[in-house]
């Protein structure tokens, strides 16, 4: 039987706080590094996502720097989490903010993809805390808007993840910045790719609090592996499974693909939303709450949802496009059987997929066997459970624009003290000249040599525009360039033949009914040809 929070020595002042959020028992990861991590001790936790790491470093955090006392100097913050993705940023802040309120500390969040004059603002306040990405965050400490010197604790969360995205040089210079007297607490699935060498060079004699790796089963969560005759077959089956009423997230290989399923489901009666790389953050935020809210039930997602993203009662997880490597199925399949909730994860596979998923499986450790089915499986109709009313597509759109945080406004970072609103989309800094920056799928934008380098091409450009001189034939795009794989992102093979609405009934509805799956475009292709 686990520990209550106050038994493992939590502070009532936030043992109260937990209490009113329902949260009365410790999960294994807090019950087990919690007496440690609150005596000050350095800390490796490895677990895999959704085992409550987040708790388990923002208890000790805010109760070591609410016992200290003190107050953070301008620019000087006494806590640091590095996170991956600025979602996992906003998520972990959220779970900090209140804990810290408790003792009159101060959060913000530090990432890239928006104006960084509200973490300016929040920095020369004298923040206590601040969650940030590593690309920003080393912008602001070279602009010397802050120093890392008075680092109380730092914490690496998602600590492989950041090697995987190749952010482990930039994470080592910024723990260089540290004080070595201060705390340390890493939490990582794996102890590869490098990260075993920050453990040895930034962690002073660990305590390892290992409660599960990464291929450790939930057993919360039931895994399904379909198997489908064709194209037209798994769009009848994604429509099905879309359908039902509680929250589900379908993954997809390729931004495009993400961005029109949702759009198709949208006119399926089905209200979705999508998450993936081309959209601004003020756009993944409004999205990100309409999924969280009561209106829209389904997330259309890259694997840039993978990681970092938690939404409570998560039911089922399809993966619609089976993924790469056993790692991406593993992150996104953790999106559900969350806390010791319960869920399910489907993998939709084609003829051509069948061998890979094999193989996809064996690497995860994932033992299941694959059933044939088809939208009107028992098995199928199972996960479904209670189909949820249609929903007029003009009503979907109504839902869309009075719901969320206006587009590109997003909702404010930094849940603390409230440090202010950065500038609205598109507008400059007085006398500074407005540059379009390339903002990556996880938060991290481009280093200086290629802004330097772009830059410089942008100045030869508009020079040759002024005196008349050649243009590069080749068309300009605004839409930001993401880092996930160009080989997924930049090709689609899908089937584009859009084939007329079926008359015939689906689920009980004939014309007012959900469109037919054969309107249903998704992607039909193998893991091979994707790459």
């Amino acid at each position: 039987m686990s520990s209550s929070f106050a038994e493992l020595g939590v502070p009532i002042q936030l043992t109260d706080i937990l209490e009113r959020e329902g949260k009365s028992k410790a999960f294994p990861i807090q019950e087990d590094t919690l007496p440690d991590t609150l005596a000050g001790r350095d800390v490796l936790g490895r677990g895999k996502t959704g085992s409550g790491k987040t708790l388990a470093f923002a208890l000790p955090m805010a109760a070591r720097l609410g016992r200290s006392g003190g107050k953070s100097r301008p620019g000087h913050p006494r806590a640091l989490v590095l996170a991956p993705t600025r979602e996992l940023a906003t998520q972990i802040d959220a779970v900090i903010a209140p804990l810290a309120k408790a003792y009159g500390l101060t959060t913000t969040t530090i990432f890239g993809g928006v104006s960084q004059q509200r973490q300016e603002r929040a920095l020369r306040a004298g923040v206590d805390i601040v969650v940030a990405c590593p690309g920003r965050l080393e912008d602001l400490m070279k602009q010397r808007h802050v120093t890392l010197d008075a680092v109380e604790i730092t914490v690496l969360d998602e600590a492989d993840h950041m090697a995987d995205l190749g952010f482990l040089p930039g994470v080592t210079r910024i723990m260089e910045a540290t004080p070595k007297r201060g705390q340390r607490l890493m939490f990582s699935a794996t102890l590869d790719n490098g990260v075993d060498k920050l453990v040895r060079r930034f962690l002073d004699a660990p305590i390892t609090h290992s409660v599960d790796n990464e291929d450790s089963h939930v057993e919360a969560m039931t895994h399904h592996v379909f198997h489908v005759a064709g194209v037209d077959a798994k769009r009848q089956v994604v429509l099905a499974l879309a359908s039902g009423t509680g929250r589900r997230i379908l993954f997809m290989r390729t931004k495009h693909q993400a961005k029109k399923l949702a759009k198709q489901l949208n006119e399926a009666g089905i209200p979705s939303v999508d998450l993936h790389g081309n959209l601004s953050q003020g756009q993944r935020d409004r999205n990100l709450a309409l999924f969280q809210g009561d209106s829209h039930r389904v997330l259309v997602a890259t694997d840039v949802a993978a990681r970092g993203v938690h939404v409570d009662d998560v039911e089922l997880v399809v993966h619609v496009d089976p993924p790469a490597e056993h790692k991406a199925y593993l992150h996104r399949s953790g999106r559900t059987a969350r806390a010791g909730s319960a869920g399910d994860v489907v993998t939709v596979v084609l003829p051509e997929q069948r061998r890979e998923t094999e193989q996809l499986m064996k690497r995860a450790n994932i033992q299941v066997r694959p059933q044939a089915v088809s939208a009107d499986s028992s098995q199928v109709k199972t996960l479904v459970g209670e189909v949820a009313a249609y929903v007029r597509p003009a009503e979907v759109a109504i839902r869309t624009s009075n719901q969320g945080p206006r587009r590109g406004a997003g909702p404010r970072q930094g849940q603390g003290q409230g440090q202010g609103q950065g500038q609205r989309r598109g507008q400059s800094r007085p006398g500074q000249e407005r540059h379009s920056r390339t903002e990556g799928e996880h938060g991290q934008h481009r280093s200086a040599t290629d802004r330097v380098a772009s830059d410089r091409a942008a100045s030869e450009r508009s020079g040759a525009a002024r005196t008349g001189g050649p243009r590069s034939s080749a068309p300009r795009s605004s839409a930001p360039r993401s880092s996930e794989p160009r080989s997924t992102e930049s090709r689609s093979t899908e089937s584009r033949a859009g084939a007329p609405r079926s008359a015939s009934p689906r689920n009980g509805r004939t014309g007012n009914g959900y469109a037919s799956a054969a309107s249903f475009s998704s992607s039909g292709t193998s893991n091979r040809r994707s790459r």
